[in-house]
C-alpha cells in the first residue's frame, strides 16, 4: 500500500524491514527527485521534490516495489567490540534473573547472534538491530534513565541497540563500546546502515 505523507511524501507499506531497505536502494537509484529514502521497520517513506506529481510518483513506486520484492541485501558485515557488565553493563545481573540464566549464558547468547540493522531512528546513529536470540528478550524498563551513555550496548524486546550519543532511554544495559557510532564529520556519519550484519566481540574480562 502507498499512501500520501506529507505536502510532498510517500509512504510504502512493505511488511518488513528486509523489503524496505531493498526498496530503499531501488528508489535511490531510480528516482532522482527523491530528496529523502527512509527505511523502517516495516515501511519506506520517500520524500519527494515540491515539482514531482505524486500519483505518477506512486506509479513508479509500484513498479519498483514488485521488483524489490524479492532483492537479497548483501549488506556489509561490521564487529562491535563490547566489554560485558560491570559499571558499562549495569543491567546484566537483572537480565540474566528475569530470563533464568548466568551472566555468562547472556553474554554468550548475545555474541552468538548475528544481528541486522533493520533502520535507524530515536537519535542520528542509532540502529535498531533485529534477530536477537529469544531466550534474551526482555522488556523495556518500567521507569527509562534520564541519561545513558554513548556506546551503551542494550537490549529491549527482540532488538539491540547501540546509544550513539548520551541520551534518556529505557533499553537495558549490558555492555560497553567504544567505537563512535555517529560523528557529523565523518562520511557516512553513522558507523551502521540498514542492511548490514553485526555480530559483537567480547573484550576485556
Amino acid at each position: 500500500m502507498i499512501r500520501p505523507f506529507g505536502e510532498s511524501g510517500l509512504l510504502v507499506e512493505t511488511g518488513d524491514a528486509h523489503r524496505a531497505q531493498a526498496l530503499a536502494i531501488a528508489v535511490r537509484g531510480a528516482m532522482p527527485d527523491a530528496v529523502a529514502v527512509v527505511p523502517g521497520l516495516e515501511s519506506l517513506l520517500v520524500e519527494l521534490d515540491a515539482s514531482t506529481d505524486l500519483e505518477g510518483a506512486a506509479r513508479r513506486l509500484e513498479q519498483l516495489a514488485a521488483g524489490a520484492a524479492a532483492a537479497a541485501l548483501a549488506g556489509r558485515e561490521i564487529t562491535i567490540p563490547v566489554s560485558y557488565g560491570g559499571t558499562g553493563g549495569p543491567d546484566l545481573a537483572d537480565v540474566a534473573e528475569t530470563c533464568g540464566l548466568s551472566e555468562a549464558e547472556v553474554i554468550e547468547l548475545h555474541l552468538g547472534s548475528e544481528l541486522r540493522v533493520l533502520f535507524l531512528g530515536f537519535a542520528p546513529g542509532f540502529a535498531y538491530l533485529g534477530g536477537l536470540d529469544e531466550g534474551l528478550r526482555v522488556p523495556r524498563l518500567a521507569t527509562p534513565r534520564t541519561r545513558t551513555l554513548a556506546g551503551s550496548v542494550a537490549i529491549a524486546d527482540s532488538m539491540t541497540g547501540i546509544y550513539p550519543a548520551d541520551l534518556p532511554g529505557g533499553w537495558r544495559i549490558i555492555g560497553h563500546t567504544d567505537l563512535v557510532m555517529f560523528n557529523p564529520h565523518r562520511d557516512p556519519p553513522a558507523l551502521l546502515a540498514p542492511g548490514d550484519r553485526v555480530r559483537f566481540e567480547r573484550v576485556g574480562s
